[in-house]
């Protein structure tokens, strides 16, 4: 083998080589800009060395408190900014941070505490009573440290638990915050599913987190000092990376402890916001607001969403208000969007139905993503580009996760033939851009957050009046798509839709509910496999107004 002289006495050392991390970016921020604003919660503002000294205290605190390296730090918490300051501090002392759905069950939150080995949680006070009823359930017994944020009005319950403002005094704001040994380092841990089938935790890691906070300026043209409304859940995929994006943009986190049309718009308005993301659920909610509480804007504002593609008249509206929308596509598994809709400026002269045609698609690979195609699952080979062709999406890269916790098997088999299957089912067009047109995985996805239908199957299963189950997605006009029941009864047994709706309250977080339940003949192949295929056809029928009691004798 020839000896390659660009390799030799050229080696890596401190001066030349440092572990990607997106810490840095506060570091760099805070030396730079301190004085300038870098969060806004209803009447605090927060510069740039103030974020940066309490998310070192942060750090410090959770050191003293025995926290290290490869130690689980979960958080409960809205969109605050104790939540930014857990971005920075809990890696900061080399943990591992586990941002916790606040719409889930106390269940699966025990669930994903003793499956991510948590040592501490910092719960905000009105997810407290969620968060004790979790803790009785999960075998761990963590630190528990409340916050109790000023823009929270609601009651708070008496619970044995730090304050989250004594334990962050306790920290040094000097602190010599610990940079990760190497950039595969674990910088946090997502949850994907709840309790059934395979555990889920999704890892990622600082060289991943530092690419695609990144890749996330470039692919929203953000200028320095950009403003973001924070509308998208933080604990979404760490707000898609947006946390770390900010500071090395020297931007500002404008926080939103609830999605409402009244507040979105005033923020918009006296903040002066140029960046907001969310399923198309929150811009209905915006374009939908009495006329009153909408404001003018003197800007054009960037909107990402993702999920289900935004109806043509809704996009038709926003563009009226003053809003740029951006199609994005990803999973957890991919830190969030790692596929964009990169919109040609010629499309925007096509007919606004071909341009909300382009705009359905999930589009091309960001780019710190090194692969996108679709693949067919079985042989790996690309499927035509034809537009009609399916296989499975699949991502190769950078900003790929480092696989599932604990859980070597799932990791095996979604990194089958070095790519990562998403499980996902599109095609892609000529031009390369990709098209999601199922999933095979059943995930529905209902107002921007995934349910799986096959917890939903299993909450039913567990009434004793339900012999079978089957749960489809179906489409709706506010929620993308919402759960839908087929219910075969058993024998002798009696059921009707709000008897096993407040059934499923009692078992699921309420998002998660059956918004319809259809008793019926459940259809099978000749092996007894129920046609979920057929049971998607029927619920759109069903949303499209054809009568129940008619697709009943199907």
């Amino acid at each position: 083998m020839k000896l390659n002289p660009y390799n030799t006495d050229l080696d890596r050392n401190p001066a030349n080589y440092q572990p990607l991390t997106p810490l840095t970016f506060l570091e760099r921020a805070a030396s730079v800009f301190p004085d300038h604003i870098a969060i806004v919660h209803g009447a605090l503002r927060r510069n740039y060395a103030e974020f940066y000294a309490r998310s070192r205290q942060l750090a410090s605190a959770l050191s003293q408190n025995g926290m290290e390296r490869g130690d689980t730090v979960s958080a409960l918490l809205a969109n605050t900014p104790a939540m930014l300051e857990c971005h920075y501090g809990v890696p900061m002392c080399g943990a591992v941070l586990h941002s916790v759905n606040t719409r889930l069950d106390a269940a699966i939150i025990a669930f994903q505490l003793d499956h991510a080995m948590s040592k501490l949680v910092i719960v905000d006070a009105e997810f407290m009573p969620l968060m004790q009823e979790a803790l009785a359930i999960a075998s761990v017994n963590p630190v528990l440290i409340q916050y109790n944020d000023a823009e929270f009005d609601g009651p708070q319950a008496a619970v044995k638990a730090q304050d989250y403002e004594a334990f962050l005094s306790s920290g040094d704001p000097d602190y010599a915050w610990l940079m990760p040994e190497d950039e595969w380092d674990a910088i946090s841990i997502n949850y994907t599913s709840g309790t059934t089938g395979d555990p889920k935790g999704v890892v990622s890691h600082h060289r991943g987190a530092y690419l695609l906070a990144q890749g996330n300026a470039l692919t929203s043209s953000m200028q320095k000092h950009a403003v973001y409304l924070w509308t998208l859940p933080m604990f979404h995929c760490n707000g898609w990376c947006f946390p770390w994006t900010m500071s090395a943009i020297i931007g500002t986190h404008v926080c939103l402890r609830q999605v409402r049309a009244e507040p979105i718009w005033n923020a918009l308005a006296d903040e002066g916001v140029t960046h907001l993301c969310g399923a198309p659920i929150v811009m209905s909610l915006m374009i939908s607001a009495p006329a009153a509480l909408k404001r003018d804007l003197d800007r054009t504002v960037q909107f990402f969403t993702a999920a289900a593609p935004p109806p043509e008249k809704l996009l038709a509206d926003m563009k009226t208000a003053g809003f740029d929308v951006t199609h994005l596509y990803g999973l957890t598994e991919t830190y969030g969007p790692a596929v964009v809709n990169d919109w040609h400026d010629s499309w925007s002269d096509l007919p606004p139905e071909e341009q909300a045609a382009l705009k359905a698609r999930q589009g091309v690979r960001y780019l710190p993503l090194e692969g996108l195609d679709v693949l067919d699952p079985e042989t790996m080979a690309p499927v035509p580009r034809d537009g009609k062709t399916m296989g499975e999406v699949m991502f190769r890269g950078n900003v790929v996760m480092k696989g599932y916790f604990r859980n070597p098997q799932s990791t095996q088999e979604a990194f089958e033939g070095g790519w990562f299957h998403s499980g996902d089912l599109g095609v892609i067009h000529p031009d390369g851009y990709i098209q999601l047109k199922d999933r095979s995985k059943d995930i529905i996805i209902s107002g921007g957050e995934n349910i799986s239908s096959i917890e939903v199957e299993e909450a039913l299963y567990r009434h004793p009046a339900v012999s079978v189950a089957a749960v489809v997605a179906m489409p709706h006009e506010k929620w993308g798509e919402t759960p839908c029941a087929f219910i075969e009864l058993a024998m002798g047994q009696q059921a009707d839709g709000e008897m096993l709706k407040a059934w499923c309250r009692d078992q699921l977080a309420p998002f998660k509910v059956p918004g319809q339940f259809i008793f019926m003949d459940i259809p099978r192949t000749s092996t007894g496999k129920i046609q979920k295929f057929v049971l998607r056809a029927l619920a759109k029928e069903i949303a499209d107004g054809a009568p129940v009691n008619l697709l009943a004798d199907v």
